[in-house]
């Protein structure tokens, strides 16, 4: 099957809306030409709608989510500041990783891998924490974790979170939740390629951050300067901004908003609860808590009896050679356990789920 027709429903990259890949394929302007800045500021507009935010400090950092999450902890962390982390997954860990190289004191509060978090754990984990952070909708487990009682609960804490799965496939609102930094990525609910991570900070945030970051790069004094200070077609430079990638988000989110945000959020929901009770049906368990399983990203455990013969990687790698689906594997300490697909952004559609359902009994020979 040629690579073009491949159903990307994994937990990375998703199928692009046709939008996207008009904007693509259009012709490559400078990185300071006017007609650029526009849509810079344009897309900067629009993601604050998608973020639910007044935020003025709103942009895409040049980087995938990762940078996203290095940003929000490089430019707000000083060494020593204890930084509440929730864990209960990949991207948790993650999060105390960067922490940790900032010179945090991480308070880590954990959670088993397929629950969400208790926030009042979180809120108690420290009497007072430069930061909590959390992830929104974890990646590697499927889960939602619970943002708003948080926000109302975080005292002089600023409230960092991770919405790189979240942005665009469930409920995202910054400003009613306090949340102070969230970050995001582009190639999952927003239906873009991989290569820039949205990211939004609070006005209290920004009287709180480091004057000379560890990162040049990330330096959001450097960056706001950037996106916010100069009159048409004259701006502070900083780096050579990735136009195209730029232009893709733009019409990205200029998808999402045609379509509304709540008519969204309502198609992922019923793609996400087509495809799992579809794999419930073919006797397959599902290995996020139920109560907060996230709709956008289905972890399903790899069933005890496979085919004659056949590992969870050749069962993956059949449905991506016989039938163009790409799927996911385990991540961390679920290697080999789970497999997790997507759902997100333009392939959240009823007819991959049904493709899908289809592919796996076949595989599957259930």
């Amino acid at each position: 099957m040629p690579i073009s027709d491949r159903l990307l429903m994994g937990p990375g990259p998703c199928n692009p809306y046709p939008e996207v890949a008009e904007a693509l394929a259009g012709p490559v302007l400078g990185h300071l030409d006017p007609d650029f800045l526009a849509v810079l500021d344009d897309t900067n507009q629009r993601l604050r709608q998608v973020f639910a935010t007044a935020n003025a400090l709103t942009l895409p950092v040049s980087g995938t989510g990762s940078a996203g999450m290095e940003a929000s902890f490089v430019n707000f962390v000083r060494a020593g500041d204890p930084v509440v982390i929730g864990v209960n997954g990949v991207f948790g860990e993650r999060m105390c990783e960067v922490a940790d190289r900032v010179g945090a004191q991480v308070i880590r509060v954990d959670a088993p891998w397929g629950m969400s978090i208790d926030p009042e754990a979180l809120l108690s984990a420290h009497p007072s924490p430069s930061i909590i952070a959390v992830v929104h909708a974890e990646t590697s487990t499927g889960v939602r974790n619970d943002v708003a009682p948080l926000g109302a609960g975080k005292g002089e804490a600023l409230l960092l979170v991770d919405m790189v799965t979240s942005l665009g496939g469930i409920e995202v609102a910054v400003d009613d939740w306090k949340v102070d930094i969230a970050y995001s990525g582009t190639q999952k609910c927003l239906g873009v390629p991989p290569g820039l991570a949205p990211l939004t900070v609070s006005l209290r945030a920004r009287e709180r951050m480091v004057a000379r970051p560890l990162s040049w790069y990330l330096d959001l004094n450097l960056l706001s300067r950037y996106v916010q200070e100069g009159s048409e077609g004259t701006r502070v430079y900083h780096h050579t901004a990735p136009v195209t990638m730029i232009a893709a988000l733009h019409a990205g989110l200029g998808a999402v908003l045609d379509e509304g945000i709540e008519a969204a959020r309502i198609r992922h929901a019923e793609c996400g609860r087509h495809l799992q009770d579809g794999l419930e049906a073919l006797g397959l368990t599902l290995f996020a808590d139920a109560a907060h399983r996230l709709p956008q990203l289905t972890t399903v455990e790899v069933p005890d009896s496979l085919p004659s013969g056949m590992s969870e990687a050749d069962c993956r790698r059949l449905l991506l050679t016989r039938y163009g689906i790409e799927i996911g594997a385990g991540a961390g300490k679920l290697a080999g356990k789970v497999w997790r697909i997507g759902c997100m952004g333009h392939t959240a559609r009823p007819r991959n789920v049904v493709t899908l359902l289809g592919a796996l009994k076949e595989v599957l020979d259930r």
